[in-house]
């Protein structure tokens, strides 16, 4: 199957401005940006519009269901799994066609994924995070008698010889990286949200064996301390970030490590969260982190570090995704910020062929109406303003986005 996509300006993801030409896709993937005409099985006239690579998302969550991690990690798998399934297909025809999940997934939603059962993006999971007791990752308040025994999205693992057992499971079980929880958090009840959490033989102990599967750990980290105490025990990825001060922020230069800023996570509980029932306790800390996060990304930039994308939108907050580019656009520029959603988030996953629009890149493209150099609010409209690309198929609602297998 062939397909060219004429008539178009073309973002490829790493440039500073746009380039005009034909893309030409055959079985899948890009042969040629620009040049003459060639003779395709589909034609796509894209006057007025402009190619982008397909965006990826590097902090989604298919299993966060609900805001409440405790009755999150109370359901059933099953059910937990279906509506996860409507997550990844929402989140693919807003045009994410890559997304990593560092806190959840399994074997089983990725088969379904990568064999067609299910609409979705490119795939990509940790299995559930790894939190000590009392972590951000365990879900109980301090007079709850109970457990959350569900590790859907989070498992509370203590000790070297444990950890170590739990992340060569996840490898086991064909996890794409390991997510730590290695702060407090916003949404958990029990941690205060600066603490350092892991000790530096845990973190190892982790690290080494993600770096013996050649792969990589992602660690949900928000003060200084706790991003200095993850990176210098072996982290490649710290997510969130928001406290990040000008030491720390050159340390991860220094250590080659990426920021995955979630300002759409903050912004939308600061906004709705009262509405939907969020802990007064958490919203409070939510306000702590609320207005460093955009200066984090500032911070990271200035001293060079490479700086990603994600959302981190649980429960019905998941229809902000979108919001999470203009946020990013607002403290970074379009330009900026769509190198992160693209060409650097796929730098992260390891993927050098995501993330460009470049001749033996996959083609998963997304196509929006006008400039979104010149007006990047062309980049948040709704779905029908866009044309998602995946694998070289063009989807759409009235395909069904497309169920054919996305195994490549």
């Amino acid at each position: 199957m062939s397909l060219s996509i004429i008539n178009a300006a073309v973002f490829d993801g790493e440039s500073d401005s746009l380039t005009e030409g034909p893309v030409h896709v055959e079985n899948g993937r890009i042969v040629a940006v620009g040049g003459a005409a060639r003779p395709a099985d589909r034609v796509l006239d894209a006057r007025g519009r402009t190619v982008l690579p397909g965006l990826i998302d590097a902090h989604f969550h298919a299993y966060g269901i609900d805001l409440d991690m405790l009755a999150l990690e109370s359901r059933p798998l099953s059910y937990v799994a279906l509506l996860g399934a409507k997550r990844l297909a929402a989140a693919l025809g807003r045009g994410f066609t890559t997304v990593r999940d560092p806190s959840g997934g399994d074997a089983g939603l990725a088969r379904a994924i990568a064999e067609g059962v299910v609409a979705a993006p490119r795939y990509l999971w940790t299995g559930p995070a790894l939190s000590q007791t009392g972590g951000h990752g365990d879900a109980r308040a301090a007079d709850a008698d109970v457990c959350g025994c569900g590790a859907h999205t989070v498992e509370v693992v203590d000790g070297v010889d444990p950890l170590r057992r739990a992340v060569r499971d996840r490898f086991r079980r064909g996890a794409h990286a390991i997510k730590i929880m290695a702060s407090g958090g916003v949404v958990s009840l029990t941690d205060p949200i600066r603490v350092p959490q892991y000790s530096a033989e845990e973190i190892r102990a982790v690290t080494e064996e993600a770096a013996r599967r050649g792969s990589y750990v992602a660690a949900h980290a928000y003060s200084p301390e706790a991003i200095r105490h993850a990176i210098g025990n072996g982290v490649r990825s710290i997510e969130h970030g928001n406290l990040l001060d000008e030491p720390t922020a050159a340390a991860m230069a220094a250590a080659g490590a990426f920021l995955v800023p979630t300002l759409a996570a903050y912004d939308a509980m600061d906004r709705r969260g009262a509405a939907i029932g969020m802990a007064e306790i958490s919203r409070r800390k939510n306000r702590e982190v609320l207005a460093a996060g955009r200066q984090a990304v500032t911070l990271a930039r200035a001293a060079g570090v490479r700086v990603g994308f994600g959302t981190d939108l649980m429960g019905v907050l998941e229809d902000e995704q979108l919001q999470g580019l203009r946020l990013q656009v607002e403290v970074d520029g379009p330009v900026p910020a769509l190198r992160s959603a693209t060409s650097v988030n796929a730098a992260l996953l390891g993927r050098d062929d995501l993330g460009r629009v470049a001749a033996g890149c996959v083609a998963d493209l997304l196509l929006v109406d006008g400039d979104p150099l010149a007006d990047p609010s062309v980049l948040w409209a709704g779905p029908e303003k866009r044309t998602v690309i995946q694998g070289g198929r063009v989807l759409g609602p009235e395909a069904g986005y497309g169920l054919e297998s996305q195994r490549q």
